[in-house]
């Protein structure tokens, strides 16, 4: 049970009560804390449980002890009568007192920024240098030199850290490193803990990607590539690696999923690269934030949205990119269908992509608007302002939504004209049944 896989609520709350640990009561706190983590992890709760309300027995204060009488009284009896006296015994109590009072503060802290190293580890990943990128590159960064030194086999070193206390729990025991040499390997989902000899170093990984590229651009059909960057991003996971190549690779496979309409593996992409940029790992912030926009639009999700729209930074709002996805949502909030079928043209990047899964929606809406406002409407209208290609697809598009009723259908496409009054009705019911509701797969 690696507490990568912890949500952060828990974390904060594990933080939060070894802070709070004293001599007195370090093993009772730790023990109860074990037992807590361990019936919430079989329950499969460990997300679920409001971990901000769970208070540990341990931890709940002690009731103050009773002295009696006579030892009171024989601790009056010792007070000095002289001023001179008097002054010199507080003064050796105060002093004493705050020795004490520092020492434990000093151990407190300590013991707290301890247990911080997993939020530290994450927030400093993204700034180290190239050496540090090296060191990515042989593991180091996923151990310290106590965990490292046991599965190797290698002597300490002078620069190794000191070890640790041993009533310290390692959160770090379950992080593995491969050893596995396959460039290839073919996704499976992990019921036990992983095998070091099934799993891909660094190295190898950052190969694999190679030759995944490749394979891409000499037209590999997509479920295999999906299976094998399923596989990839399970290895990264398992050794905790999360910096660039991380990045690189989920980015990548989300636009191989964007081209190949596959939104249950692009969603799931998404959703781990926002994380990693909220580490302040580098990467296409602005273009994945231009289409975390278009599919706000596609889910009609408003209220999430504008959320997420407020908080985006000057740089994000001058990127082209995220110009035209707010761009978007302006024409699409003022209705405004000819502004949106030319933006769909001109959409940046895999842009396109997205806008594909509601642009049938935004022309049938058009229609909706234009049949009411004209008697007749040529074809060849309908190709320019609805950003057909060519006649034939505004045909085949009327046709596939059941809107036949032109006024010359035997005519030539080029002279064909929609009887706008008969065709609402059909328009209506195309929107209330195709298009009221909208199912996005694997939405996260």
């Amino acid at each position: 049970m690696s507490s990568d896989s912890w949500p952060p609520q828990l974390k904060e709350w594990v933080a939060k009560c070894l802070g709070q640990i004293t001599d007195s009561n370090r093993s009772e706190v730790q023990a109860e804390l074990k037992q807590v983590i361990s019936d919430a992890f079989a329950a499969h709760c460990l997300w679920t449980t409001d971990w901000a309300g769970v208070q540990l027995k341990s931890l709940l204060p002690k009731p103050p002890p009773v002295f009696n009488n006579l030892k009171r009284k024989s601790i009056e009896n010792n007070v000095p009568n002289t001023k001179k006296a008097k002054k010199a015994l507080y003064k050796n109590n105060a002093a004493a007192y705050t020795t004490t009072d520092m020492n434990d503060q000093a151990a407190l802290s300590r013991r707290a920024e301890r247990f911080q190293r997993e939020h530290e580890l994450e927030r400093t990943k993204h700034s180290r240098s190239a050496g540090a990128v090296k060191a990515n590159y042989q593991h180091a960064h996923l151990f310290n030199s106590r965990t490292l030194s046991s599965r190797s086999g290698s002597p300490h070193t002078a620069n190794d850290e000191p070890e640790g206390d041993p009533n310290v729990i390692d959160w770090d025991q379950y992080t593995i490193v491969g050893t596995s040499q396959e460039i290839f390997k073919d996704y499976l989902r992990l019921t036990s803990e992983p095998k070091p000899e099934t799993i891909r170093p660094y190295a190898v990984l950052q190969k694999t990607l190679t030759e995944l590229k490749a394979r891409w651009k000499a037209k590999t059909s997509y479920p295999w590539i999906c299976n094998q960057f399923k596989s990839l991003r399970q290895d990264l996971t398992v050794q905790r690696i999360k910096n660039e190549f991380t990045v690189q690779v989920y980015e990548i496979h989300a636009r191989m999923a964007l081209e190949s309409e596959d939104m249950v593996e692009y969603n799931q992409c998404q959703a781990t690269l926002r994380t990693l940029y909220e580490l302040g790992i580098p990467g296409k912030v602005e273009e994945f934030t231009a289409y975390r926009i278009l599919m706000f639009l596609h889910g009609r999700n408003r209220s999430e949205l504008n959320l997420y729209v407020g908080q985006l930074t000057p740089r994000q709002k001058a990127d082209s990119a995220v110009k035209h996805a707010l761009e978007v949502q302006r024409a699409q909030a003022m209705g405004n269908y000819h502004r949106l079928c030319d933006l769909y043209l001109k959409a940046p990047n895999m842009g396109a992509y997205i806008m594909d899964h509601f642009i049938d929606r935004e022309r049938v809406k058009a229609l909706m608007a234009v049949t009411k406002a004209y008697k007749t409407i040529p074809l060849s209208y309908l190709q320019k302002t609805l950003a057909f290609d060519t006649l034939d697809d505004a045909r085949m598009f009327l046709v596939q939504h059941q809107i036949t009723t032109f006024t010359n259908p035997n005519s030539p496409d080029v002279e064909k004209t929609l009887d706008c009054k008969a065709s609402i009705p059909e328009i209506n019911r195309v929107f209330e049944e195709k298009y009221r509701k909208v199912i996005i797969k694997g939405a996260i």
